[in-house]
C-alpha cells in the first residue's frame, strides 16, 4: 500500500466545495490514473483482474490482482466470443495449491487478493497517472458547465465578477463560470471585482477544452425578463410583450397588447406612480424606457412607435422585397422623429419591422405633393401586405441589389439620397460624429443614420 495521507481527501473536498467537482469523481480518477500507471509500469496488456483500492481513514491506496481458485486452469485455446465475434477475456485464476502458500485457508472458488502494489512507480508512471487526473476533472468540469447551462438558458441569473481579462469580463453564475463579451457590456456600467450584477444566460461555447457560458446584458431578451420579473400581468398571460428594439445601455421600445379588456397594458407595466416602470430602469441601468402599445394594424403601430413626434400621414409602400412605410410629419416635428442621431426612428423601424423614410410636409410638396406618393403606395387590387412580427427584431439587411442606407432603421430614402432634398445630411463628419457620441450603436458605415432636416430648421 502506499500512504497518500490525508492531504488527498482535503484537496477533494476543495475541488467539490470551489469548483462543483464531486468527491466521489475526484477519488475514482485516482484509482483509475492508479491502475493506469500501474499497467505502463509492469508493461500488461490489460487490467482484466486487477482493482485499486483507497482507505480513505489510513489514506492508503493499494492495487490487487484477483484470482478465482481452481483445480485446473482454463486451456486460452478455448476462450469464447462475443455477440461482435471479439474475445472474451478469461478471468484470471490460480491454482490450489498455489494459493494455499498465499492463504492457508483458501478454498476452491475463492477469490484470491493479492496486493501487487510497486514501492516505486517510477517517473513515467507517475506522469500517467498524472495525465489521467487531469482529463477526468476536466471531463468532470465539462458536464457541469453543461448541465448549469441547461438550467440557466435563456433566463437572468445573478453573477459576480470574478476577474477582468482584456476586454472580458469574467463573472461566477453559480458552480461555473461566465464570459461577458464587450458586445455584451452596457456602455454606463464600470466592472469591478466583487461586483454583483443581473445577466442574461446567451450561449454555450465550445473552446476545446472546457466550454464557456456566454452571459449577455445588452440582449433584448434581458429587458423581457426583467419586465416579467417587475410586471406579474405578463407573467399570468394577462400582458404580452410583442417585440422589443434596444440599443443597450441608452434607450429601448417594447410593444406590448392586453389580452384582458379590463387591463391597460401600458398601464400595467407603469404600474402606481412609475413604481414598476422606475425599478425596471434601475434594474437596467438608468436606461430610457418607452412602452409602446402594439397594434395589428401596421399604420397605427408605427404611429405608436415613433411618439412622442405627431404624425401626419403613414404611406405603406407596395414592395415585395422588404416591408416599407413612407412617414409625413409636421415640419417641426421632423427632428423629434428622427431623434438624436437618428435614435428613434432606428428603433422604431427594429420594432415594427418596417423600414421607415421619414419626411417633413414641406419635403413633399417640393417633391410633387401627397398625391405622388399616394401613387408610388397603391398596391394593387390582389396584394395584400404581411405585417411583419417584428419578435426581438434584429437589423435588417439590405436587399441585394440596393444601396446599403436602404436598410431597415435607415432615415433617408432613395429619393431622398438621388435629389439631396432640403439638405440631407450624409457626411463623413457626420457619422464621425455619431460614432464618438455612441460608438455601440453602429457596426460599419451602412448602418450609420442619414439625418434629413428642414432648411427653415
Amino acid at each position: 500500500m502506499i500512504k497518500v495521507g490525508p492531504a488527498l481527501m482535503e484537496h477533494a473536498e476543495q475541488l467539490e466545495r470551489e469548483r462543483g467537482i464531486p468527491r466521489d469523481v475526484v477519488i475514482s480518477s485516482l484509482k483509475e490514473a492508479m491502475l493506469a500507471a500501474y499497467k505502463r509500469y509492469a508493461k500488461l496488456e490489460t487490467l482484466t483482474g486487477y482493482e485499486c483500492r483507497l482507505n480513505e481513514k489510513s489514506g492508503e491506496i493499494g492495487i490487487y490482482e484477483l484470482k478465482k481458485v481452481v483445480n485446473e486452469l482454463t486451456d486460452p485455446a478455448d476462450t469464447e466470443l462475443d455477440e461482435e465475434g471479439e474475445e472474451i477475456p478469461i478471468e484470471p485464476e490460480i491454482l490450489l495449491k498455489e494459493a494455499r502458500k498465499i492463504k492457508p485457508d483458501v478454498e476452491l472458488g475463492d477469490i484470491l487478493e493479492i496486493e501487487v502494489t510497486p514501492d516505486e512507480f517510477g517517473r513515467i508512471a507517475a506522469q500517467s497517472a498524472k495525465q489521467v487526473i487531469t482529463q477526468r476533472i476536466r471531463e468532470a468540469e465539462k458536464k457541469l458547465v453543461q448541465k448549469e447551462f441547461e438550467e440557466k438558458r435563456g433566463s437572468v441569473t445573478t453573477a459576480i465578477v470574478q476577474r477582468i481579462e482584456g476586454r472580458n469580463v469574467i463573472v461566477n453564475i453559480g458552480k461555473s463560470e461566465a464570459i461577458l463579451p464587450p458586445k455584451e457590456q452596457l456602455p454606463s456600467e464600470y466592472y469591478r471585482v466583487g461586483n454583483k450584477l443581473r445577466v442574461y444566460v446567451l450561449d454555450l461555447k465550445d473552446s476545446g477544452r472546457v466550454p464557456q457560458i456566454i452571459v449577455s446584458q445588452a440582449h433584448p431578451a434581458m429587458v423581457k425578463e426583467v419586465f416579467e420579473l417587475e410586471v406579474p400581468e405578463i407573467e399570468d398571460g394577462l400582458v404580452e410583450i410583442k417585440s422589443i428594439a434596444r440599443e443597450a445601455g441608452y434607450r429601448t421600445k417594447v410593444a406590448v397588447v392586453s389580452h384582458d379588456p379590463d387591463v391597460d397594458a401600458q398601464g400595467a407595466c407603469i404600474g402606481t406612480r412609475g413604481s414598476r416602470i422606475q425599478a425596471i430602469v434601475n434594474e437596467l441601468k438608468n436606461e430610457k424606457i418607452d412602452i409602446i402599445r402594439w397594434s395589428e394594424n401596421p399604420v397605427e403601430f408605427i404611429v405608436n412607435a415613433l411618439a412622442p413626434a405627431k404624425i401626419i400621414r403613414v404611406l405603406i409602400m407596395h414592395d415585395p422585397r422588404q416591408a416599407r412605410a413612407l412617414v409625413i410629419v409636421p415640419d417641426e416635428q421632423l427632428s423629434l422623429a428622427i431623434g438624436r442621431e437618428g435614435q428613434n426612428v432606428r428603433l422604431a423601424a427594429k420594432l415594427t419591422g418596417f423600414k421607415l423614410d421619414i419626411k417633413s410636409i414641406s419635403q413633399v410638396e417640393q417633391d410633387g405633393g401627397m398625391a405622388y406618393y399616394e401613387q408610388l403606395a397603391a398596391p394593387p387590387a390582389d396584394y395584400v401586405p404581411e405585417v411583419p412580427e417584428g419578435e426581438f427584431a434584429e437589423d435588417s439587411e439590405a436587399v441585394e441589389g440596393e444601396p446599403a442606407l436602404v436598410a431597415a432603421g435607415d432615415i433617408a430614402s432613395e429619393e431622398a439620397l438621388a435629389a439631396d432634398l432640403n439638405g440631407a445630411v450624409a457626411s463623413d463628419e457626420a457619422y464621425e460624429a455619431v460614432q464618438e457620441e455612441s460608438p455601440e450603436s453602429f457596426d460599419d458605415e451602412e448602418s450609420a443614420p442619414v439625418v434629413e432636416e428642414d432648411e427653415e430648421a
